[in-house]
């Protein structure tokens, strides 16, 4: 069975963290998701989608996301029924995200979305670390690190191909 999912998009609002009664950090928000295709002569259509994030990757997204903030996130669907205070009955499906991610955009005001930086290990596309301060509105963020350098290897480490049209693949 194969369950992920793979979503970009902006935060409806600000995320809020909260810690379950065993002192697990979870929170939960919504992101607007355009839809790549639009007819022509209507609106682009946006899809919502609710998202739950535990333990540490709720921490990193209450600190490092606001509302409008663009995040690229990656989970699993998941299903529940919950009963309200009415007594009804609920139907819930949410994204129980793992990985979350900057999307290396920059935004006015004082948003900052490092590239290259994300929840933890190394992410597509550069080196990434725990970034230390937390980014507010009005806060100005230092210089982004230096792109990764592949230049440590020699010209001897590359094997020279034949020009003839017959490809080694």
């Amino acid at each position: 069975m194969l369950n992920r999912v793979i979503l970009m998009g902006r935060l409806v609002s600000d995320p809020e963290l909260k810690t379950t009664s065993s002192g697990i950090s979870v929170t939960s928000f919504r992101i607007a998701v355009d839809r790549s295709y639009v007819k022509a002569g209507t609106e682009r259509q946006t899809d919502f989608f609710d998202i739950v994030c535990w333990r540490s990757t709720a921490e990193f997204v209450c600190r490092y996301f606001f509302k409008g903030s663009l995040i690229a996130l990656e989970g699993q669907l998941q299903s529940r029924t919950y009963q309200a205070k009415d007594g009804s009955n609920r139907y819930v499906v949410e994204v129980v995200a793992d990985n979350v991610s900057f999307t290396g955009e920059r935004r006015e005001g004082g948003g900052y979305s490092p590239g290259g930086y994300s929840q933890g290990g190394y992410s597509q596309g550069g080196y990434s670390q725990p970034y230390d301060a937390a980014p507010q509105r009005g806060y100005s963020a230092p210089a982004e690190p230096a792109a990764p350098s592949y230049s440590n290897g020699s010209a001897g480490d590359f094997e020279e191909m034949p020009l003839d049209d017959d490809l080694p693949f």
